[in-house]
């Protein structure tokens, strides 16, 4: 401990420098008789951002819940930058924001951020969280007020704020354009994409597959808890013949074929 906030860096000492940021090997949970994760591989490489797509309840949240060791999984082996995923060490390196996001509703938006950031072992700085605040397009203001004043977009982008105003090495993001206006959407990519280029990993889930493209190196595409594809979004069209990536992304998880056979 210093001064009151856990030291990690004996954990991050211990993580091979070649480590990915996330990898999982051979995931596999089970909701009774149903498996949602079927033997999931999956890896995102330092510094790079991967984006995870599929249709309702095809296992995503439930791949970050148990790779983030927030939902036990039943077989299978998660990593994050070389420490076994349910060491509370290895999410040292990492932010996330839920798919359902809800903040305490009493809280002012600042006593949030503030109240994030001291858990995770940082300090908030109110000018930095104005300077971000508006470059997620959210009004100052909003940050004066009750949470539960505040709009579904305004607060998702509160969420991200939170984040975001975490530097880290790792952003694992469920859904993060949930709610949001177009100016709100281009403003977050264009956060997210000034993080790429500082050498942060992104892994998010998302149905805008326009995003996805714009933002991210590799698709992974989840069908039935199973990964039907890996590799660059360029990479999906020419598989599946077409140049738009939305009927690429729908003949992929329409193939009868087995996973194996159309990964990059």
């Amino acid at each position: 401990m210093r001064n009151g906030t856990r030291d990690y860096s004996i954990d991050r000492m211990e993580a091979p420098a070649t480590a990915a940021a996330l990898r999982a090997e051979g995931l596999v949970k089970r909701f009774g008789a149903r498996r949602a994760l079927d033997g999931v591989g999956l890896e995102v490489a330092a510094g790079t951002a991967v984006g995870l797509v599929g249709a309702n309840g095809a296992g995503k949240t439930t791949l970050i819940k148990c790779a983030l060791d927030l939902c036990a999984f039943d077989a299978g082996r998660v990593e994050i930058f070389g420490v076994d995923s349910r060491q509370a060490g290895a999410r040292a390196r990492l932010a996330y924001v839920p798919e359902r996001f809800v903040p305490p509703y009493y809280l002012l938006g600042r006593e949030f951020l503030a109240m994030t950031l001291e858990l995770a072992g940082g300090r908030f700085d109110p000018e930095r969280a104005r300077s971000l605040a508006l470059e997620l397009e959210l009004d100052p203001q909003a940050l004066e007020r009750p949470v539960r004043q505040l709009s579904k977009g305004m607060t998702q982008k509160l969420g991200l704020a939170a984040c975001f105003l975490r530097e880290t090495d790792l952003y694992v993001l469920d859904e993060p354009m949930s709610g949001l206006d177009p100016a709100g959407r281009v403003a977050v990519k264009s956060v997210l994409a000034r993080l790429q280029r500082g050498g942060r990993a992104l892994f998010f889930t998302s149905h805008l597959l326009a995003d996805v493209e714009e933002l991210c190196s590799t698709i992974a595409v989840l069908e039935r808890g199973r990964v039907r594809f890996r590799g660059a979004p360029a990479e999906l069209c020419r598989r599946f013949g077409d140049a738009n990536l939305e009927r690429a992304f729908l003949a992929c998880i329409r193939s009868n074929a087995e996973p194996s056979t159309v990964r990059a």
